[in-house]
């Protein structure tokens, strides 16, 4: 009778919590907008900016969420991306326990930050170790894929439909209770798995997936993949040396789309899934990345064979600067916003969070941003706590640092710079080795961003480059501008006039207001804008003469 009415105590409780839920006012649902060829995340019925952090792997448990909260707050950022656990959620079949997912949803309301959930179903960067234990237990029925020597890999089938309607079924009641439970819309946006795909074997080799593979090629991925139509043919006809990488997108990207089609059907958040990267500049053969998952060179498939999600989106651990922009160029598409859901984010390539604002990204994440001591820090990164963190923590130092400036920047202007990016009036740049200077165009107005330069002196570029700008037409010859390590300044397109600073402003954003600290003059404009290390904004009247 005990465990009987402790069960009728904890329904009532989870009903009452629901109940005191649908009291308060709904807030709109974010959702994903494009104008004009560029798309914003609009929360709150306004852009947003995510700056984003994303917890460790096994950060997402309530003994552990004390070590992520101070982390947040010192970095600054507005949402923590952090996983939900299949095998947590249902633990026995058909059985949903949504007090974890409810811890973490009341915590970040007391935080006052947004959340992407990340949701660890199938797949856990190309293994299914998150699937429930009951469920990994029966690798009969919820079969592995199978390599090219007959033997299971550690890769989930896509072409298992026991593992895939039991996905389908825990994503659905995952998104039924958000919905019921938050009406708030704390949580903005969810990743449907994560780096789904598999490593090793390049596609399925069942005798299944065999059949679909000599099968002819759906008439939709033909069409996506710029292939004229005619008559019906294989995927080895079709594509040659890519085949068994289409066909293993196309398969991958059908599972999860349906998983996405069932969750969106209940509660239309946005939705997008994240790619573990191959190298665009050397990409490497087949086999060499992990094959299925959104890469570059399959994206038209993932668009067509799972158009629930909203975004695919890149995980960027190449700090390579020119592989990193490449990716930010790859992803920012007429039918694909620009979102960097993880990354490295040293101080190696934090400047190019920049970079991304510059194609109208609507966030940026860092992985690993918090206290919990997890192994995943990268190769040499230091382990000191950061300033902020709990006795006993530590975290890449290098990340928090980088992080820290970008977003005590960025943060008490987000809705300003989110609005702008998306009103097509801002442009952002971030150094690169060998360039000392870039233009930008706006209007009449050219703007010349500049690093390393000496006073009255052209630019060399800094000893490490680590420059970044940003500038935003705000009005009739006024500009927003704010950057680290460089020079602003500004000429006018008509090869007979000159510039004239009519007046520089300098101040700070709190709360998405201006306050005003200065006038600057004389010195410190003559040459130009000058942004060093710390955090400033400057209002900018231009005039000729």
């Amino acid at each position: 009778m005990r465990t009987i009415s402790a069960v009728l105590a904890a329904f009532a409780a989870v009903s009452a919590a629901v109940a005191q839920q649908a009291q308060i006012k709904e807030r709109p649902l974010p959702r994903l907008v494009k104008k004009d060829g560029r798309f914003a995340l609009f929360v709150d019925d306004a852009p947003y900016l995510m700056l984003g952090a994303q917890a460790h792997n096994s950060s997402g448990w309530p003994a552990m969420l004390p070590k992520v909260w101070p982390a947040i707050e010192h970095l600054r950022a507005n949402t923590l991306e952090i996983p939900i656990y299949w095998e947590q959620f249902e633990p026995k079949p058909g059985q949903f326990d949504y007090s974890v997912i409810d811890t973490i949803i009341s915590q970040a309301r007391e935080h006052r930050v947004r959340l992407d959930l990340l949701w660890f179903g199938t797949w856990k960067n190309g293994s299914q170790h998150y699937m429930p234990e009951w469920m990994k237990a029966d690798p009969a029925r919820y079969f592995h894929l199978i390599d090219k020597n007959g033997r299971p890999a550690d890769s989930p089938s896509p072409f298992c439909t026991a593992a895939q309607e039991l996905d389908v079924r825990a994503f659905t009641a995952f998104m039924r209770h958000l919905k019921a439970f938050d009406p708030q819309r704390t949580v903005i946006i969810v990743q449907v798995e994560n780096e789904p795909g598999t490593w090793g074997p390049v596609r399925d080799y069942s005798p299944a997936a065999q059949r679909l593979f000599e099968a002819p090629v759906p008439a939709d991925v033909l069409k996506a993949m710029g292939k004229q139509g005619g008559a019906p043919v294989s995927w080895q006809e079709a594509f040659g040396v890519e085949a068994e990488v289409n066909f293993h997108a196309w398969a991958v990207a059908t599972y999860v789309g349906k998983v996405a089609a069932a969750g969106k059907a209940v509660y239309p958040l946005p939705l997008y899934a994240n790619a573990a990267l191959r190298d665009r500049i050397k990409p490497g053969a087949p086999g060499s990345y992990e094959s299925g998952g959104p890469t570059d060179n399959v994206i038209p498939i993932w668009k067509v064979a799972a158009p629930a999600l909203d975004i695919v989106a890149p995980d960027i651990y190449l700090n390579e600067p020119a592989q990193y922009l490449k990716v930010l160029e790859l992803y920012h598409r007429d039918d694909n916003a620009l979102f960097i859901p993880e990354t490295s984010g040293g101080a190696a390539v934090s400047r190019f969070f920049f970079s991304a604002l510059g194609l109208q990204a609507i966030g940026f994440a860092p992985f690993g941003l918090d206290y919990s001591g997890a192994p995943a820090v990268p190769a040499g990164a230091a382990t000191a706590p950061p300033a902020g963190g709990p006795a006993g923590a530590s975290a890449p130092q290098d990340q928090f640092a980088a992080t820290v400036q970008n977003y005590a920047l960025i943060a008490p202007m987000m809705r300003d710079i989110a609005r702008l990016n998306f009103e097509g009036k801002f442009q952002a740049v971030a150094e690169e080795a060998g360039k000392p200077a870039q233009t930008l165009q706006f209007g009449q107005w050219i703007a010349t961003v500049s690093y390393g330069a000496s006073r009255g002196g052209r630019g060399a570029g800094n000893p490490v480059p680590t420059g970044r700008a940003l500038i935003a037409h705000i009005g009739e010859n006024k500009f927003l501008v704010a950057g680290y390590s460089s020079r602003v300044d500004f000429r006018p397109a008509a090869a007979d006039q000159r510039r004239q600073f009519m007046r520089v402003d300098e101040g700070m954003y709190e709360d998405g207001v201006f306050k005003f600290i200065r006038i600057l003059n004389g010195d410190e404009t003559d040459y130009g804008l000058n942004f060093r290390s710390e955090p400033v904004a400057l209002r900018v009247s231009l005039g000729v003469y």
